[in-house]
Formats: structure tokens, sequence, C-alpha cells
């Protein structure tokens, strides 16, 4: 059985607070409307015929409203999760990116009720996943 596949960004910024690294840098987590009301970075599932990086960046506008204009991918930066969302196998990969203006607007789509911005710890106890706050450690290493 095939995977499902998604993809998405760790979104973060730096806000120019006289705070040196680490503690400037904020990650984006959105609150879904759904479900269990977990937090997750942008993602969504890939669309036949559409490659990774553009459906991460399509995902990403779609739920959070930033468009490619608005981020600076990592080059240098993906991980790749497994697990299983009801018994089905499911891949998820995420790229980082640095939104450019860290006062942009953040729009939500029908599918999450919430956002926020959070520095690494906060955000770690907000994604329950283990997975997920090993990817946001990694992120954070790999920035500093």
């Amino acid at each position: 059985m095939a995977a499902v596949r998604a993809c998405g960004f760790i979104v973060f910024r730096r806000l120019a607070r006289s705070t040196p690294p680490p503690n400037n840098i904020e990650y984006l987590l959105l609150q879904t409307s759904y479900g269990e009301h977990h937090w997750t970075p942008p993602k969504g599932h890939v669309d036949p015929g559409e490659d990774d990086l553009t459906t991460a960046l399509r995902e990403t506008q779609e739920e959070a409203g930033l468009e490619a204009k608005h981020l600076r991918v990592v080059e240098d930066f993906a991980k790749e999760l497994r697990y299983e969302v009801r018994g089905k196998p499911k891949e998820v990969l995420y790229w980082l990116a640095e939104l450019r203006d860290p006062e942009a607007t953040v729009t939500l789509s029908e599918e999450h009720q919430d956002y926020r911005w959070a520095p690494l710890e906060e955000a770690c106890s907000l994604a329950q996943y283990k997975d997920l706050q090993d990817t946001l450690k990694a992120a954070q290493k790999h920035l500093t």
C-alpha cells in the first residue's frame, strides 16, 4: 500500500528584538479546526503530477496565506517523517522556510482555527508528536 504523501514548511521568523539567537526565532504552528485540534506546521497532500516543493508552497499559501515571495527556503534542510494515520502509512516532508517580513499577516483557511508564533520550547509543547518535536529541534540546531 502506497503511503499518503504530504509536504509542507516549517516556517520561522527572526524577531528584530535585541534578543540574540536562538531566542529570537519563532515557529509558525496552525491549530486544526477538526479532529483533536492538533498543532502542526502548514502542510498538505501532494496533488497528482505535482512535485513536493510545489505542494509545500501551495499548501502554505492555502493554509496560512503566505506565498512563495514571502518565504526564503533554507536550501540544505529537509526532514521526512513517517507515521500511521488511522492505520495507513503517511510520509510528510518538511522544508525550512524563513518569513522574509516578520510582520507579514497569516491568513488561515477553514482547515484551521488558530495559529501561533512560538519559540522552540513552546512550539514543542504544542506539537504533541515526538517526531515533529525532533524536527523542530533539528531546525533550531540548523539555524543557530
